[in-house]
């Protein structure tokens, strides 16, 4: 499905991200994995053993690193056409108790981080005349809010930027976000158990959403088969809060 893809993929290091890299793989996709953690990366290359598989150490919330990315992407990989936007952070806190630095940090990863990589990625397809593709991991908190108001906050922002995206990119690359629901990974771990069992006891479909099946919707949106599909959002979430 994805045999003629070479696709960046943040936060590839575990979780999602590492899910989306995986079956970028399986579908015939070639993937330059990022992620802060070089020695997750390491071991998801000696795991995989394969050469589709590119690693590269990478602060999505440091610009310079971000450019010397595409630097390296200019000279090694003139052919990427897809970027996954997943690398992100949540805290788990309460708007009361964050401290300043905590909000920067949050801000800085899970939104200028997509705003920097999409800018680059955006002007790296356009300057050639190429077709690219855009998908932005957001979160259902960022349509229906969050006991994390800064985590809720860029989730929501991450909506915007991918319609507006959208829109600055066409014709040549299609931008589109999926929004999860609670996903079985360690993130979980700071979610306060109230709210797990809020969005759950909203659920239609009781089966929990794991890292795979979110990595199915991006693998979709990547492909040929979404061609039609640019600033939607794809609300995996169980069938909560429906309107």
């Amino acid at each position: 499905m994805l045999k003629n893809m070479k696709i960046i993929v943040t936060g590839a290091a575990s979780g999602i991200g590492m899910e989306v890299a995986l079956y970028c793989l399986r579908e015939g996709a070639k993937v330059i994995a990022c992620d802060m953690n070089d020695g997750s990366l390491n071991s998801l290359k000696q795991t995989v053993g394969s050469d589709n598989l590119y690693t590269y150490k990478l602060d999505v919330s440091n610009y310079k690193e971000v450019v010397l990315l595409f630097t390296y992407i200019e000279q090694e990989h003139p052919d990427v056409n897809g970027l996954v936007n997943n690398a992100g952070i949540y805290l788990g806190k309460n708007l009361l108790d964050y401290k300043v630095d905590e909000i920067d940090k949050v801000l800085d990863i899970n939104v200028k981080g997509y705003v920097y990589l999409s800018q680059l990625f955006g002007e790296f397809i356009i300057r050639r005349n190429n077709l690219g593709v855009i998908v932005n991991m957001s979160s259902v908190s960022g349509i229906e809010g969050s006991s994390d108001a800064i985590y809720g906050l860029t989730k929501a922002g991450i909506l915007g930027l991918t319609k507006s995206c959208a829109m600055n990119f066409s014709p040549h690359i299609r931008v589109n976000a999926v929004a999860p629901t609670i996903v079985e990974t360690s993130m979980m771990d700071n979610i306060p158990k109230w709210r797990i069992e809020e969005y759950t006891n909203h659920q239609l479909i009781k089966q929990p959403l794991l890292p795979e099946d979110v990595a199915h919707t991006v693998i979709f949106l990547l492909s040929e088969k979404s061609k039609h599909y640019t600033g939607a959002t794809f609300d995996i979430n169980n069938g909560c809060y429906l309107r």
